[in-house]
């Protein structure tokens, strides 16, 4: 039996899928961390170990055709060195982006807009794939959970400056992380997601009318209509909004563009994409 897998793997877990020629599931399962560029052993275990429980009964790991999107799915001595040691039958390594559009668009055109902690961006045309975004949040990362966050903060800090008006949710949210220079002492040491824990309660602020949370709110959507108007490239494609902050800009931007759901996640994109290349001949 030709059988196929899929994996999604990033910093925080990997999730894999096996299914065969029809694409029906036989089974699904999931391991650790897979970063491929620091840590190329502990990924190759996580995979391995997602691998086998998603495959169980049905074959042997050299019977999979696979495709793996993966953070750090773009750095070519990572994936090389990678695929040497993969064992299946074949193997493709792209970046997650690649295998997400996958999974929400399947063959059909349209726009990708990615926001969660991070952000990407990315349009299907006839196949081919642009991407946009996901530069980092140092960077880049424009209008995600952690962008926000940090915008937030270096507005209170442009408030106590005098360059804007201070607000009750400002003065909160300082009084709570021990003020400015308590702030700027830690924030070299935070990492993306503790700035993105401010998001929710950004949205909850904005929602109640404060004026600082209203203009993170109103820059991230606006930051997300100038990366599907650029994809769009003066098209109208129906847009798939994706990630925790998706539901909030899907709602903002309702009467701009067409919208559908997600056919489905990364991982369903990483199958689709293994069974693709297997009925084109490639990787046999």
């Amino acid at each position: 039996m030709t059988l196929f897998l899929g994996i999604d793997g990033g910093g925080t877990g990997c999730r894999a899928i096996v299914a065969d020629a029809t694409g029906a599931v036989l089974g699904t399962g999931s391991a650790g961390p897979s970063n491929i560029v620091s840590d190329p052993d502990g990924a190759l275990a996580s995979i391995l170990a997602a691998a086998g429980a998603a495959l169980g009964s049905h074959g042997r790991l050299d019977d999979l055709h696979a495709v793996l999107g993966l953070a750090g799915g773009n750095v070519a001595e990572a994936v090389e060195t990678l695929v040497s040691r993969l064992p299946f039958a074949s193997a493709l390594v792209v970046n997650d982006g690649v295998t997400a559009v996958k999974g929400a668009l399947g063959d059909d055109d349209g726009v990708m807009a990615a926001i969660g902690t991070g952000t990407i961006f990315a349009v299907q045309r006839a196949g081919q794939i642009r991407e946009i975004g996901g530069w980092g949040f140092i960077l880049g990362d424009e209008a995600s959970g952690a962008w926000m966050g940090r915008r937030l903060l270096a507005m209170g800090l442009r408030a106590i400056d005098g360059f804007v008006p201070g607000t009750p949710f400002l003065d909160e949210i300082f009084a709570e992380l021990g003020g400015a220079a308590q702030i700027v002492g830690a924030a070299p040491g935070m990492r993306p997601a503790d700035f993105a824990r401010l998001a929710p309660r950004i949205l909850a602020a904005a929602e109640a009318g404060d004026p600082a949370a209203r203009r993170v709110v109103d820059d991230s959507v606006a930051e997300v209509a100038a990366a599907i108007e650029l994809l769009q490239g003066g098209e109208t494609l129906p847009v798939v909004f994706l990630g925790g902050l998706g539901p909030l800009h899907a709602v903002r931007l309702k009467h701009r563009w067409p919208q559908r759901a997600a056919l489905g996640g990364s991982v369903e994109g990483a199958v689709f994409m293994a069974r693709r290349r297997h009925e084109a001949g490639l990787g046999r």
